[in-house]
């Protein structure tokens, strides 16, 4: 899901820089209130883990990239806006030393990948393991489905950035400047490949990781900071 420089016009990543300033800045200050001591560790190996697992790119037709974050799993261990910030940390170092993702692209990729994975995912684990024990079988099928859903909702959501950039971009013979592909083409293009593989293999890490947690520090599912 990575977006590389030159497919996205200053029109959507302009305004997406304009999004993620203040949230980063809102997550920021919820982190400094609510993250718990014994959650610190956690917060920077959630950034450790999600930067490697991305590391791990499958290019997909369309320009993008195919891959697992690990990012409801964050969002599980240490609250949605550590995880924000966690992933965004990692998307950054990955675009500035890496090139894995674009420089104007960051706050694109971010929007995507570190807050509506995290948020979407989290959201929906809680809704499906309320009430359920830190051990319940109930809170790893939830963190699975989380994982699923998150996924596949932050692809849909680079798809339709992509989709929109013949519409919002185009030269004076009105042949797209960026992205070319309309959203009928972007869409399916990202949502197949997320709906059988990818998201599968972020549901499948994503669980057996709580099953791991829940065997050995049960405590940490408690809910943090949201």
């Amino acid at each position: 899901m990575h977006i590389p420089d030159g497919y996205l016009g200053p029109q959507t990543y302009g305004v997406l820089y304009g999004v993620m300033v203040p949230l980063w800045a809102i997550a920021s200050r919820i982190v400094r209130r609510t993250l718990h001591q014994r959650q610190v560790p956690f917060l920077a190996l959630g950034a450790a883990f999600s930067f490697v697992v991305m590391m791990f790119n499958i290019p997909i037709p369309g320009g993008s990239t195919g891959h697992a974050v690990g990012g409801v799993l964050v969002a599980i261990l240490v609250g949605p806006w550590a995880a924000l910030i966690a992933v965004s940390i990692a998307l950054v170092i990955q675009a500035l030393l890496f090139g894995d993702g674009g420089i104007t692209a960051i706050a694109a990729n971010c929007f995507n990948i570190a807050l509506v994975m995290p948020m979407s995912g989290y959201w929906m684990y809680r809704l499906i393991s309320s009430g359920a024990t830190p051990t319940s079988r109930r809170r790893w099928i939830a963190a699975a489905i989380g994982g699923y859903i998150g996924l596949n909702l932050a692809a849909l959501t680079t798809a339709v950035m992509f989709g929109l950039q013949p519409l919002l971009s185009k030269g004076p013979d009105g042949r797209p400047l960026y992205f070319p592909y309309p959203l009928e083409v972007a869409v399916p293009a990202m949502a197949f490949q997320h709906l059988l593989l990818f998201g599968v293999i972020e549901a499948a890490v994503t669980g057996l990781l709580v099953i791991y947690f829940q065997r050995t520090e049960p405590s940490i599912l408690e809910p943090a900071g949201g």
